[in-house]
């Protein structure tokens, strides 16, 4: 186990760290929003919010990890360009920007606002600068001003938060009120602010969020989570994303961790067990971990965000449960990674997916999507837990 941390360690410190600090974007602001398959990179390719949001996430976290300034340099550098994605009029954060800072799509999204949410509070964290948490507090205002009703979290809105059609967070040939994936993403950032501030007032929400996470979201029969739904929580498709799964039975976890809560523990976390459990038997391979499965149709690409989570995900059981099916699953997924997920060519990081047979997907290994952040948290989090990892 102890290979494990190192090669991780490594895996952070000497590939994926250097290739984002790469990509930095002096002369516009943040960082290059494209890097294409061939390593093209596109520093005229518009800005997405949720790239910039999840590498100043990466860039605080691995400062507080490993105390280098320039990492938090970095993340200074992603916070400025965080504020400039801000609409002080209306308040929230826009989903692009152009590389020139004009705003190129003026949605407001719930999962969007989440993910600003948790970056400002890791910033906050790491720098101690307080306008960070005000601004962060200021987008929890917003989105349970505007984005939430009496049945939980809505998806889409204009920039003056008229709702709109949720085309960003809909895939599978549905259009969905309400997702699976936003609901996760507001928890994961209710807990960050939660981590870094303590406020009563988002310490009852992530209450309110388990609430829907346990009574609308968990199919008890299936063993999995629902994915899309319409507004009364009616699931719209037969789906089951293995990686959400993976990814929900951790995260979740952390944030009961966080509220310290015995008894909401003692009723939420054997469903998230039950969760990393079902996708170790249905999803994991000796040749990485599946996608999904629609209407009975398994996906078998292997998505970098997947992998990462489903290591994380069998780390986090193992602790939980010391079954070593997860050690075993977790050793699988790092093999997996190492030997062929991740691109061994000079100034370039993952790739965004791999085929059954191990050809790489040629997908750009940067986009609005393809961040640090995954892949990043899994080396953090195996890092941190070292005394486990050497057992």
């Amino acid at each position: 186990m102890a290979q494990l941390v190192t090669e991780v360690r490594r895996e952070l410190t000497d590939h994926i760290i250097p290739f984002w600090k790469g990509l930095r974007d002096d002369a516009r602001g943040g960082y290059i929003g494209q890097v294409d398959f061939d390593l093209t990179r596109r520093p005229e390719a518009d800005k997405g919010c949720i790239l910039n949001s999840r590498i100043l996430w990466f860039f605080s976290e691995c400062y507080m990890e490993l105390k280098d300034a320039s990492l938090l340099d970095e993340a200074r550098h992603a916070y400025e360009m965080l504020v400039r994605m801000t609409d002080d009029v209306n308040g929230g954060v826009y989903w692009s920007l152009r590389a020139d800072g004009s705003v190129a799509d003026a949605t407001k999204h719930t999962y969007n606002q989440g993910f600003a949410i948790y970056a400002l509070s890791a910033y906050y964290r790491a720098s101690g600068d307080g306008a960070a948490l005000t601004r962060a507090r200021a987008l929890f205002d917003a989105v349970e001003a505007h984005c939430r009703d009496e049945g939980g979290y809505l998806e889409a809105f204009t920039a003056d938060w008229r709702p709109e059609s949720n085309e960003k967070l809909s895939e599978n040939g549905v259009m969905a009120s309400r997702t699976m994936n936003t609901l996760l993403h507001i928890l994961e950032g209710y807990t960050g602010l939660y981590e870094a501030a303590g406020d009563e007032a988002v310490r009852q929400r992530l209450y309110d969020i388990f609430d829907i996470l346990e009574k609308h979201i968990w199919n008890p029969e299936k063993r999995r989570q629902e994915v899309f739904f319409d507004m009364e929580y009616n699931s719209l498709i037969d789906l089951y994303s293995y990686g959400h799964d993976v990814e929900t039975s951790w995260l979740a976890d952390h944030a009961l961790d966080v509220l310290g809560d015995a008894a909401l523990t003692a009723r939420i976390r054997p469903m998230l067990l039950a969760m990393a459990e079902h996708t170790l038997r249905e999803a994991l391979t000796d040749s990485g971990f599946l996608n999904e499965c629609e209407c009975g149709r398994v996906n078998d690409m292997r998505i970098w965000w997947v992998q990462a989570e489903a290591l994380l995900g069998f780390l986090n059981a193992w602790q939980r449960t010391g079954d070593t099916r997860f050690r075993d699953g977790m050793l699988s997924q790092w093999r997996y990674i190492r030997d062929v997920l991740r691109d061994p060519r000079e100034d370039s990081e993952w790739y965004w997916y791999v085929a059954a047979d191990g050809t790489p997907g040629e997908k750009p290994i940067v986009e609005p999507w393809k961040c640090p952040y995954h892949n990043g948290r899994m080396a953090l989090e195996v890092m941190r837990r070292r005394p486990l990892a050497e057992v």
